[in-house]
């Protein structure tokens, strides 16, 4: 959501830090904070000031009306703050329906004041500005202040002025304290705005001939607008609304949501309920919350919350596990129901969402049958199928009762078989598989184009190169009633691949003669062309750099779908309106700052352009245009009939529930004519009377649905309209989120403009009124389709419909990546791979995730073993791995590897073209022996050679045997890397008899010259296959293999890039020029012939 309630502490806080004013503010800072972990003698000495004045206290937990509650400690001393406070802190109060314990409590000094010096103070949002409300009575009978206050509106954009309050608020005001007044009103509207507060509230503000007092406060900021405001604001703490308690699952949740871009909402309304829900979508999620509530299970309702916007399996999973985990606690004597539930997703893929409640599932199966839980699920859209039979599966793996539905049933219905008021059907509909619609149903032979490429953005005569109209310089602009049309042409902000290739597959079953998407707009590369699908072919799309180029080379262009973030959506936004020939913009991202979204609605009004969203999944024309990701998948364009145009029109605020809509109306009429949904902030770019009276104008509409919601009044103006005449044709219209008047303390609703602020904003009273106004209004929204499908039937009966005949749309091949997702194709990998796998939420190193990596402090050398030799090696063999990583780091430069890499380094040349250069010497001859050395003592020792033969052999083949040998070092001057790694394996490992072997060589061949020692190379050879050999984890033709494929060397290259590493940086550090090598260091040695 985006507004949100702060404590009187907060609001103060941030007053007393930014308020810029001449007048005097007074009392700054001077508040102190109460808990009952409070020590109040402490606490006086941190604030002085509590043990000289007179104080007041009251409780800081968004309480309204706290004076009239007998709330408010008056001109008490600290003992009488402390005895105000022993029969209140920590104890239940009731307050309205909400039950709550007082917990925190604040302290400030009394101000003594006259009545006639109380003033009362408000500026709150609107859609058109902001409003100041002042009265020159306050305090806690201020009474109807909506009626009795004086308002000043300062229009978006526009500024205010100590003036323009003097004329408009102060006219009661004494003249003495106008100026002050008025300065203090100027300041408080500027940081109002400047810290995008949405409401503000004094109540008192005392002005005395000190100065300004500000007594109490109540206000509301902008939570989206952190990233704007974080520096001033810091870090915000929310307190919940009095009588819900601040759990810690909800804390977790809503940090798992701020670290995703999906959407994770989870509050906790009763923990002892029997029903639980976890619904997929903002909208779908109060829906279920009405229909629970309906059918009397208000009492027993657990929690609200939705998942929506994408959540990876791990997110999903995360959030399931929660809800699992806090149902689990107590028992339930009737048993407790969870429902899985949502509308028909528009580009979530139910499956991976699904694998995740799955894993959770089967993480709390016991606790689950313990308190006998049945899970009751409905879902649709991409992949839902698949989604729908692991969820079967599980439940008859686990033995837990699962009933699983998908589109074909109503999507409330599972939440009256939860609660038993309608029966469970043993053998539910199925819908067709995604792969059904993608078959050519037409009977047509014909085969597709065999060309394969092909580009719209190619020049064209008198198609993208005629001018767009220019309206007449200073005549008002109205906006279009037909926003878009089969010729509609449209520009994508984003790289959007998925979306726009859904966009192109939907053209394509339309029968559209050209793409909608003329081009997209990608800030962050350079200009450059798209491959996309136009049914069977391909075909480019231009990306352009600048928003201006593509403006330029599209004059035809005329709608922006904006899917920019909610950071650059604002700035592409208006940038787009500079440009006459867009007359639509679609704004997808969620969280805009309310301020930004006002000042793109007044833009879009004075330049005729109609917005839809922000926050919206977009809207969508069968037969024409769809935005984005709207209207799902092509497996739901084709279910729901969206390739072709119905009768009905309509608007709603949720994406998901919109896409539900074209479900329902899909089966109950003969489909959409239009459906756009206008998002779900307080303040959507265009409103449903824009919508619905644009439906009254098309011929092609015939009757029109309405999906309203709790928050705002708009749906009244439908009412009126009815009532007027202005709509004629049939509009049937329900508002969703009736369970709000029923819970006991306030709950924000999944979308940021789902609350309602007064009674009139109730889902209940819309209802009513809309119902009055001669609006078809069903008594639940389980009711919607039957109502929807009534008023049909009446229209065709009356010929005012009449149904077309039904024709097939053209064939669309499914994308490949999409067939295999469902699992209706195979084909064989390019490659295989069995050491790591990044696809999940966590890294995995054969097998062990990267988490567990680090918890078991394997280090590298276990980290080794796991990627090398796919197992969890002991202790002391990952130390051995990491002994001969460090012993072969480096040998200094003058060995052939070192010196390549830093001959490389002083010709100029980059780190890795140096590490490869001497990596490349590393053979048989340099550093390479290790795999040598393991083959010839493992071969000379397991054919039973004594050592003597062993090396008789190998000079009798003229063969050098590996590993023994070495320039500097020998038997009197021995390498202490080879005594270290001796002294190691002979006390940790369990069995040296190749290393044994090979030193009985050594003593051989020492004795014929003191340097043909066993050198690090071939120690590490035949050390590790006495590891491989005798750790336990390898069989005998497994540590076998593991030589013969080369591992043993990599330990030397890896060791040994180190090194190489570290004299590239060491000559560069020194700025080494290039090197040329000495002639006198050089043999000249010429044929004979050539010299003469």
């Amino acid at each position: 959501m985006s507004a949100k309630a702060i404590s009187e502490q907060t609001g103060k806080e941030f007053l007393y830090k930014h308020i810029c004013t001449s007048a005097a503010v007074q009392n700054r800072f001077r508040y102190a904070n109460v808990t009952a972990e409070t020590d109040l003698d402490r606490l006086a000495t941190e604030h002085p000031w509590l043990l000289t004045e007179r104080l007041v206290v009251k409780p800081d937990q968004l309480i309204k009306r706290r004076g009239k509650l007998g709330l408010v400690g008056v001109n008490l001393d600290l003992s009488g703050v402390r005895e105000w406070l022993k029969s209140r802190l920590m104890r239940e109060t009731t307050v309205g329906k909400a039950k709550g314990v007082l917990k925190n409590f604040l302290i400030e000094p009394f101000v003594p004041h006259k009545q006639e010096e109380e003033f009362y103070l408000c500026i709150y949002a609107a859609r058109e500005g902001d409003y100041v409300l002042f009265h020159h009575e306050g305090g806690v009978d201020v009474g109807d202040v909506d009626a009795k206050a004086q308002k000043l509106l300062i229009a978006v954009d526009e500024k205010i002025s100590e003036d323009s309050v003097k004329k408009a608020l102060l006219t009661h005001v004494p003249r003495d304290k106008k100026a002050v007044l008025a300065s203090f009103i100027v300041g408080l509207f500027n940081l109002y705005e400047d810290l995008f507060f949405t409401y503000l509230e004094i109540n008192p503000v005392v002005v005395t001939k000190d100065g300004v007092y500000v007594l109490d406060m109540a206000a509301k900021i902008d939570a989206t607008a952190d990233y704007i405001c974080k520096a001033k604001w810091g870090d915000v703490e929310f307190p919940p609304p009095f009588g819900r308690e601040a759990y810690p699952e909800e804390a977790y949740i809503a940090d798992l949501d701020a670290k995703s871009g999906a959407s994770l909402k989870l509050t906790l309304l009763n923990p002892r309920g029997r029903i639980w829900t976890m619904v997929a979508g903002g909208g779908a999620s109060v829906v279920y919350s009405d229909t629970i509530c309906d059918l009397g299970g208000v009492g027993e309702l657990a929690n609200y919350g939705e998942y929506s916007g994408a959540p990876s399996e791990q997110q999903t999973y995360d959030y399931a596990k929660t809800i699992l985990s806090l149902m689990t606690r107590e028992k339930h004597p009737d048993g407790k129901v969870l429902i899985i539930g949502g509308s028909i997703a528009n580009f979530t893929n139910v499956a991976a969402t699904f694998k995740g409640i799955v894993r959770a599932i089967r993480d709390y199966q016991v606790p689950l049958k313990e308190h006998e839980v049945t899970i009751f699920v409905r879902r649709g859209g991409p992949n839902y199928q698949e989604g729908l039979r692991v969820m079967g599966e599980v439940g008859k793996t686990t033995g837990i009762p699962i009933h699983v539905f998908g589109t074909e049933t109503h999507m409330t219905a599972i939440v009256g078989m939860a609660l038993g008021h309608r029966p469970i059907p043993s053998h539910p509909p199925v819908a067709a598989h995604t792969a059904n619609f993608l078959l050519n149903s037409s009977g047509s032979t014909s085969t597709p184009e065999s060309s394969r490429t092909a580009s719209f953005s190619e020049k064209k005569p008198n198609v993208e190169d005629s001018p767009a109209k220019k309206a007449k310089v200073g005549a008002p602009i109205a906006k279009p009633t037909t926003l878009f049309s089969k010729h509609t042409k449209s520009i994508v902000w984003g790289m959007q691949t998925r979306a726009v290739q859904g966009m192109l597959d939907f053209d394509y079953v339309c029968s559209r003669e050209e793409p909608s998407v003329a081009a997209m707009v990608y800030p962050f590369t350079g200009d450059h062309k798209q491959k996309y699908y136009w049914g069977h072919k391909e075909i480019l799309i231009p990306v352009y750099k600048n928003m201006s180029d593509a403006m330029k080379k599209h004059p035809k262009v005329d709608v922006l779908i904006n899917f920019a973030s909610l950071r650059s959506a604002f700035d592409s936004t208006m940038e787009t309106m500079q440009y006459p020939q867009i007359h639509t913009i679609a704004i997808i991202a969620e969280g805009i700052p309310e301020a930004h979204t006002r000042k793109i609605i007044k833009a879009a009004d004075e330049k005729g352009v109609n917005i839809i969203g922000p926050a919206t999944v977009g809207g969508i024309k069968p037969g024409c245009f769809k935005i984005g990701n709207t209207g799902g998948m092509l497996d739901n364009i084709l279910a729901s009939k969206l390739y072709r145009p119905g009768s009905v029109a309509y608007v709603s605020r949720s994406g998901g529930m919109s896409n539900e809509l074209n479900n329902i109306i899909s089966r109950t009429t003969d489909g959409v004519f239009e459906g756009v949904a206008i998002g779900g902030d307080r303040y959507p770019g265009s409103v449903f009377t824009d919508h619905v009276l644009r439906y009254q104008d098309t011929p092609g509409v015939k009757m029109i649905v309405v999906l309203g919601e709790i928050g705002g009044t708009e749906e009244y103006k439908i009412g009126q309209a009815i009532k007027q005449g202005r709509i004629t044709k049939p509009v049937v219209c329900w508002c969703i989120g009736t369970c709000a008047t029923m819970f006991s303390s306030e709950v924000q609703f999944g979308h940021a403009g789902a609350c309602a602020n007064q009674a009139s904003e109730t889902a209940v009273a819309k209802n009513s009124a809309l119902k009055e106004a001669g609006a078809f209004v069903p008594k639940s929204f389980d009711e919607l389709g039957e109502i929807i499908n009534s008023v049909y039937d009446d229209l065709v009966a009356k010929g005012v419909i009449q149904p077309a005949v039904e024709m097939p749309p053209p064939t669309v091949p499914m994308d490949y990546s999409w067939a295999r997702e469902l699992g209706l194709i195979r084909k064989p990998a390019s490659f295989m791979t069995s050491i790591c796998d990044e696809r999940g939420q966590e890294l995995i190193y054969a097998g062990m995730p990267i988490t567990e990596v680090f918890k078991s402090e394997i280090g590298l050398g276990g980290t080794l073993g796991l990627l090398w030799f796919q197992r969890r090696l002991p202790r002391y063999a990952c130390q051995f791995i990491e002994m001969c990583l460090m012993v072969t780091a480096d040998h200094g430069p003058a060995v052939s590897g070192a010196h390549n890499t830093i001959v490389c380094a002083r010709a100029g040349k980059d780190l890795i073209s140096s590490l490869t250069s001497g990596l490349l010497t590393i053979g048989d001859r340099f550093g390479g022996a290790l795999d040598a050395a393991a083959k010839q003592f493992s071969k000379a020792f397991d054919s039973g050679m004594l050592p003597m033969e062993f090396v008789n052999k190998m000079k009798k083949d003229g063969r050098l045997i590996m590993g023994i040998g070495h320039r500097v070092k020998s038997i009197n001057n021995p390498d202490m890397r080879v005594q270290i790694l001796k002294d190691f394996v002979k006390q940790h490992f369990p069995s040296t008899q190749l290393l044994d072997y090979a030193l009985d060589v050594e003593k051989i061949t020492t004795s014929k010259k003191p340097n043909l020692i066993l050198n690090v190379d071939g120690f590490i050879g035949v050390a590790f296959v006495d590891l491989l050999r005798a750790c336990g984890g390898f069989t005998r033709d497994e540590a076998d293999e593991f030589v013969e494929i080369g591992a043993l060397n990599g330990i030397f290259v890896l060791g040994r890039s180190m090194g190489f590493i570290g004299h590239y940086l060491d000559q560069k550090r020194l700025k080494q020029g290039l090197y040329r090598h000495p002639w006198d260091d050089i043999s000249y040695v010429l044929p004979e012939h050539m010299s003469m």
